[in-house]
């Protein structure tokens, strides 16, 4: 076996990207602390082509170098735009038909394994604040809470691993339907 080089892997171009059937999902990060996080949920989003990123409150935007270093570029190939707050976001996303699905641990969550999503479902990931999770305002308007099961003595992941967790869930679903 023999490892790839970059240029085999058939990757496409930041323009080839922008024209691409995008995936329906979108991504709302909800007051991220970390330019590193944000940035890799960039990076973690061009991956999985993910529609669009929603960067909310005190959430970094680019251009910024920090976001830059995880990001990889990804900020040039990526939809995002920014809301004041979360719920702003998720009130306007709803009016366009998303699943608003908020990834935390609450007494009613849907284990990540349990949920399923319909081929033409649209839907918004929510990830919380680094401390302090997503806003409980926020939990109250989602449709569905989705929680990663963990088997550890530890209480959660890092937001950027939890992102790439569930998308990775989400779009695998979505390949193996189609195939």
């Amino acid at each position: 076996m023999q490892k790839l080089k970059n240029e085999e892997l058939k990757r496409l171009s930041e323009e080839g990207y922008r024209n691409a059937q995008k995936t329906p999902i979108m991504l709302v990060l909800d007051n991220i602390r970390s330019l590193h996080n944000v940035g890799s949920a960039f990076r973690t989003a061009d991956a999985f082509l993910i529609e669009k990123i929603y960067l909310c409150g005190v959430t970094g935007i680019p251009p910024n170098k920090e976001i830059e270093k995880t990001a990889l570029g990804a900020t040039k190939t990526v939809e995002w735009t920014h809301a004041k707050s979360t719920l702003d976001a998720i009130k306007e996303l709803k009016k366009d038909g998303y699943k608003i699905v908020s990834v935390e641990q609450a007494d009613k969550s849907t284990k990540l394994y349990e949920f399923k999503v319909k081929n033409d479902e649209k839907i918004a990931l929510v990830f919380g604040n680094e401390v302090y999770g997503v806003e409980q305002e926020v939990v109250d308007e989602s449709d569905v809470v989705l929680e990663i099961p963990q088997l550890g003595s530890k209480h959660s992941f890092n937001v950027s691993v939890s992102i790439g967790i569930v998308l990775w869930q989400l779009v695998n679903e979505r390949i193996a339907s189609e195939s």
